[in-house]
């Protein structure tokens, strides 16, 4: 029988995205493979269940995991999803294991194998399928525009009868995927970019979008496109020439993340008092406790009654249905090379690119960086 491929309601509070749209369903289905969507299931990312041809609606969860061979979902599977899944079967999607070592275990107990898409490798054959990066560029764009709705002042220089207004100065902070939209974005808005990252590499792509790069003299580039940790030393460094720079922007746009650790704070207290009155911080990095010391996940408030300080979370799923089709390709592009003539799922777990993702298979956490957790309690 060909593998079912099911697609459950995103339960989790505030999501909107989906694990399938309607042009990559076609293009599973070509392949052989049998899916199955919850109804309603896309509603939340602006998809009809009668844009999904020939796939089968299922009403009840609990009747739709229950036949799953393979599961697409965006966020991590809940507890009483898992329950709910056959022994065996294959999930893929954001896992979060730093947070959720009850989820891994349960995943073992079952021994469900497991892809976190947070974990593929990103090596040039993975860029295709590097769901971090796509929902990372969304972010970058909707940051800078929910900068622009929260300040006081136009990003473009405008000539007008009452004379003529200066553009405002826009920082971005963090040169990853989500920061390169940024600063795109904030250019396109006709403000004035500065960017800075720790990784001094991001200078030569900074400048190619028309922003200024800050040279704070430390560089630190690390493996996997990552930035290693700093010294004392060099963070105090880091600090005393990005404290000027930010002490003239209107507006921050904060994105220095890394996932599954605690996002390094560079933006202190004592820089945030400096501001401008009117200023705002876009704090990206939230979901990993900010850039920003100040910074409250999930809410908006102003410091002093000066400094606009924004901390949205799940950015990428404010534009769900862009969201929901990178994403989705994102899958396929992930799983289709897999898929035999028949429509069955035979994932090779010596292929580089299964090898880095795979979080739990035949009843062990195997991924080097959580192995240890379900014994230890806690995720490491």
């Amino acid at each position: 029988m060909p593998t079912r491929l099911v697609i459950p309601n995103e339960i989790a509070p505030g999501e909107r995205r989906i694990a399938l749209e309607p042009v990559v369903a076609k293009k599973l289905i070509a392949t052989g493979v049998n899916i199955a969507l919850q109804q309603g299931a896309a509603l939340s990312a602006y998809f009809k269940d009668e844009d999904f041809t020939d796939v089968e609606m299922v009403a009840d969860a609990a009747a739709l995991y229950k036949e799953a061979d393979l599961v697409f979902k965006v966020m991590p599977p809940t507890l009483d999803e898992l329950k709910q899944m056959k022994d065996g079967c294959t999930v893929v999607g954001f896992m979060v294991p730093s947070k959720n070592a009850e989820m891994m275990q349960l995943m073992c107990d079952k021994k469900i194998t497991s892809l976190a898409m947070e974990l593929v490798p990103r090596i040039t054959r993975a860029q295709s399928m590097d769901a971090l990066s796509s929902q990372a560029s969304i972010a970058g764009y909707m940051g800078v525009l929910m900068g622009a709705q929260l300040a006081p002042v136009f990003f473009p220089m405008l000539t007008t009868a009452a004379g003529t207004i200066r553009p405002a100065k826009v920082l971005v902070i963090g040169v990853g995927v989500a920061g390169l939209q940024a600063i795109a974005t904030a250019k396109r808005l006709g403000a004035i970019v500065e960017a800075y990252d720790v990784r001094t590499a991001t200078r030569e792509q900074v400048e190619s979008l028309g922003g200024k790069f800050i040279d704070t003299g430390v560089s630190a580039d690390g493996e996997g496109g990552y930035a290693r940790e700093l010294t004392d030393e060099e963070k105090q460094q880091q600090q005393d020439v990005l404290a000027k720079h930010i002490a003239m922007a209107d507006v921050i746009i904060s994105t220095a993340a890394i996932p599954g650790r605690p996002s390094p704070k560079i933006i202190s207290e004592a820089m945030v008092e400096d501001m401008k009155t009117g200023s705002v911080i876009v704090d990206l990095a939230s979901e990993g406790g900010g850039n920003c010391e100040l910074t409250k996940p999930g809410e908006t408030f102003e410091f002093k009654q000066r400094v606009t300080i924004h901390g949205p979370l799940n950015v990428a799923g404010e534009l769900p249905i862009h969201a929901s089709e990178m994403y989705a390709k994102n899958l396929f592009n992930l799983v289709s090379p897999f898929i035999s003539e028949e429509g069955n799922l035979e994932l090779d777990f010596e292929d580089d690119v299964i090898a880095g993702c795979v979080l739990t298979r035949d009843g062990a956490i195997v991924h080097e960086l959580y192995s240890k957790s379900t014994k230890s309690g806690g995720a490491e």
